[in-house]
């Protein structure tokens, strides 16, 4: 179980109502570490003053104490994984908007690649049926099945998965101390028996909300090489799974259903849309890239140690401008750096930010990723 320091006070500061991957995210690129922004009581961060979420943060982290923080975990069963770590799901850790800090029960291998199954929680016997057959057999591949635990598509695919003797992961919308739905309870014990984990971006005691489900859903498709519908209706939570999906350039397939069926209008919309069509375990492996993570867990860690990179000669590489607009690019690198940041480090205003980035766009010198993240672009 991972407890240091560094990660206990970032599991403190998520345990802050309003503050959640994203402010923590803002803090670690102002501060560098959750020890400094944590111990800071100066007036080294006006640059997040006028923040109401971090004005709340000072005042909040005075009524936190890491250390029960921390007992807290250990009696929960709770492990902690930072970006960066050799644990952390490797394709996950590729995303611009990967979490600081995952929360975790069970095991997890880095190396491991997933393949989401998701679908609707009002499932047919023949969608189970589906969800369970691909699970089984993909699980049998060697690649872990990413699913939310919830009722339906989910429950199945998990099942199918420790049928075939394979690995599973749930991601869950609130803190890991409970599980939900209640019903699913042996179900999450089996999933960690089996070596798999049951994994948040929330701390414990912190219930599931409506607006979770979509946050959640961004790390079941960031965690997989690609993400299989099995049943879904037109407005079905699944589709916001395939919207994050393609954003984050993954593969989309669905499983036809009958005709008859409200549950198939989703999917069959998506094969119309160019999804790939899965209808055996083939029609998915078939189509999945080489196995890398090997390369993205060292990705990753380059990600978490940026300063790193300023010795390896990644610098000298970038395009050298000489226009007005050289002070962003010097603050841009490999490293994905998020506008707010850009904004504290780059001594222009922020419309001159704003313009800059859009001309830099439109010259090829840098690239927008999604969440308002920038790099340079290399030749």
């Amino acid at each position: 179980m991972s407890l240091n320091t560094e990660n206990i006070l970032r599991a403190a500061i998520l345990h802050i109502p309003g503050v959640g991957s994203g402010r923590l995210r803002q803090l670690l690129a102002f501060y560098g570490t959750a020890k400094n922004a944590w111990e800071d009581r100066g007036n080294s961060c006006l640059g997040l003053s006028e923040n109401a979420w971090f004005q709340n943060f000072c005042q909040a982290r005075e009524k936190i104490d890491p250390e029960k923080v921390a007992l807290k975990l250990a009696q929960e069963g709770i492990s902690l994984v930072a970006l960066g770590e050799d644990r952390y799901p490797c394709l996950l850790a590729e995303c611009p908007d990967a979490p600081p800090l995952l929360f975790y029960k069970g095991m997890l291998k880095a190396s491991q690649e997933g393949i989401a199954i998701v679908g609707s929680r009002r499932a047919t016997p023949y969608g189970k049926a589906a969800a369970s057959y691909l699970a089984k057999n993909i699980a049998g591949e060697g690649y872990v099945i990413v699913s939310g635990l919830a009722r339906g598509i989910d429950t199945a695919a998990h099942r199918g998965a420790l049928e075939g003797n394979g690995v599973t992961w749930a991601f869950m919308a609130g803190g890991l101390d409970t599980v939900y739905p209640s019903e699913n309870l042996q179900l999450a014990h089996a999933i960690q028996e089996k070596g798999g984990a049951l994994i948040s971006e929330y701390p414990p005691g912190r219930p599931v909300e409506p607006g979770h489900f979509p946050a959640r859903n961004r790390l079941i498709s960031g965690s997989a090489r690609g993400v299989v519908v099995v049943e879904a209706a037109q407005k079905s939570g699944s589709l916001i799974t395939v919207d994050f999906a393609l954003e984050q350039g993954r593969e989309v397939f669905a499983v036809p259903g009958p005709i008859f069926s409200e549950q198939s209008k989703g999917t069959h919309q998506l094969l119309k849309m160019g999804a790939k069509l899965a209808s055996e375990p083939e029609d998915i492996l078939s189509e999945l890239p080489p196995k890398s993570c090997l390369n993205i867990v060292n990705s990753a860690v380059n990600v978490s140690q940026p300063k790193k990179l300023e010795s390896t000669g990644q610098k000298d590489r970038r395009v050298k401008t000489g226009g007005k607009w050289q002070e962003i690019l010097d603050c841009l690198s490999d490293v994905p750096l998020h506008i707010d940041r850009l904004t504290v480090m780059c001594p222009l205003s922020a419309q001159e930010i704003a313009l800059g980035l859009l001309e830099l766009q439109l010259s090829g010198q840098i690239i927008q990723l999604p969440g308002q993240y920038y790099v340079l672009e290399r030749v």
